[in-house]
């Protein structure tokens, strides 16, 4: 037959014949955008470790919202920082936090936009673990109620989904009882359901001030080494009430979120976490790579693989070149 008659390169000959045989098509659409809130006025204070991220007073988060959503951008999930803080991580659920105040703020401006909020006490506490201390130990049960009144106040502050990151046992069956016997039945739960130990999250911890005082998270999160125990996870936190489950870091973990997309009807999330971001941000620096192309590349890798939300501190830029590109 002589040389093959199959040629994949046909398709490649034009870009308009590449956009038309794209499998993968990354939109604004696709993204959230996670921001830190922080106590004051006028405030903007830049993070040294995530070049162009910052942590916001609320007014600032307000304009900044503004901005991320006018480039089509449906959703922001709210990390908060306190002023306060102490062994139970008591400012978490307190109705005039930082965090509801936010929520209340972005709702009244943008009633359209998705409002998630992080359900964690890490930021909160003085010892800096997800959970409540006794002699060294994060005890599972009794975080639970933390994390339900948490919930809670966010639901009544007007947030459309929760997102429990902690990675105590049973904690989405715990929250999903706690809104629904408040009458918070419409309140979304997308569930961390596989949020591993992984070394990508310093950044993070620099912006949240959420450093453990003492060990790690080794006894809580789960082992990067494993991929059953995430289907596990999954499972579990679907079984219990996540409406939507996330997978947490994003590019280490592409085959677990692969998995997970098979595995379950709900939708699938990904986080491209603040570890991922440095990185892409010290080489674009260094000359070494173009942020633009990296950062696309790796949020249809994200996509690819499954994801059909992918939280990203990139979102704001991420969605300004995909508007731009638009044919």
């Amino acid at each position: 037959m002589g040389f093959p008659r199959e040629r994949p390169r046909r398709w490649r000959r034009t870009p308009a014949l590449r956009r038309m045989a794209r499998e993968t098509v990354l939109s604004p659409g696709d993204l959230i955008a996670p921001l830190f809130v922080m106590e004051g006025e006028g405030r903007r204070e830049p993070i040294p470790s995530m070049p162009g991220q910052y942590r916001w007073s609320v007014d600032g988060l307000v304009d900044e919202v503004v901005e991320v959503h006018a480039l089509g951008v449906p959703a922001v999930l709210l990390f908060g920082i306190p002023e306060h803080k102490d062994e139970r991580g008591s400012a978490a659920s307190d109705p005039k936090g930082i965090v509801p105040r936010a929520v209340r703020a972005l709702k009244a401006r943008l009633p359209g936009l998705c409002v998630m909020t992080d359900v964690c006490i890490d930021e909160y506490t003085t010892h800096g673990h997800c959970g409540v201390v006794r002699d060294g130990d994060v005890l599972n049960d009794e975080t639970l109620e933390c994390l339900r009144l948490m919930a809670a106040v966010h639901a009544e502050a007007g947030a459309d989904m929760v997102a429990p990151s902690d990675m105590m046992d049973g904690r989405v069956g715990a929250i999903r009882d706690a809104l629904d016997q408040r009458g918070f039945e419409q309140v979304s739960i997308m569930s961390y359901a596989a949020k591993y130990a992984s070394c990508l999250y310093r950044p993070f911890r620099e912006a949240a001030g959420s450093g453990p005082a003492f060990g790690d998270r080794g006894s809580y999160q789960m082992d990067p080494a494993n991929a059953r125990e995430a289907m596990r996870e999954v499972r579990l936190d679907v079984e219990e009430g996540a409406d939507a489950v996330m997978i947490k870091p994003a590019l280490p973990c592409l085959d677990v979120i692969a998995r997970t997309r098979a595995a379950v009807d709900v939708p699938v999330a990904a986080f491209q976490v603040s570890g991922e971001y440095a990185m892409i941000k010290a080489a674009a620096a260094a000359g070494w790579v173009q942020e633009s192309d990296v950062m696309l590349e790796t949020l249809v890798s994200i996509k690819r693989a499954g994801a059909d939300l992918i939280l990203t501190y990139f979102a704001k830029d991420a969605a300004g070149l995909l508007q731009t590109a638009r044919p």
